[in-house]
């Protein structure tokens, strides 16, 4: 007797939301939201994922962002959190390419998946 196994379904990208500088403070005491632009940038580049480059590129690109507001130290505790926690392998909400299901491995886009 044959089985029908229906076709997998593509998956789609979620709308993109942002929590900020996930579990790290948004800026300082005295500016509460000093470097939260440059996290909602990293925000977007973990949400669509891609390739292992480009999540380093989007790292570095969140310490130079951080540094350039004047706090190169705090850029460099951050860098060291998203390289660890970032991951694509950890079913966190903040994982490189969060805006797909879990599991998605690095890869670079389709012309189709790019935003």
């Amino acid at each position: 007797m044959p089985m029908f196994i229906p076709p997998l379904m593509a998956d789609t990208l979620a709308p993109f939301t942002s929590d900020g500088c996930s579990a790290f403070p948004d800026g300082t005491f005295e500016q509460g939201e000093l470097w939260l632009a440059c996290c909602q940038k990293h925000d977007y580049d973990y949400w669509k994922g891609g390739s292992f480059d480009e999540r380093l590129t989007s790292d570095k690109a969140l310490r130079a962002c951080v540094a350039n507001v004047g706090q190169p130290q705090i850029a460099l505790l951050m860098l060291a959190g998203v390289r660890v926690g970032g991951s694509p392998y950890l079913p966190t909400q903040f994982r490189w390419g969060y805006g797909w299901s879990y599991p998605r491995d690095y890869g670079a886009l389709t012309n189709d998946e790019r935003i």
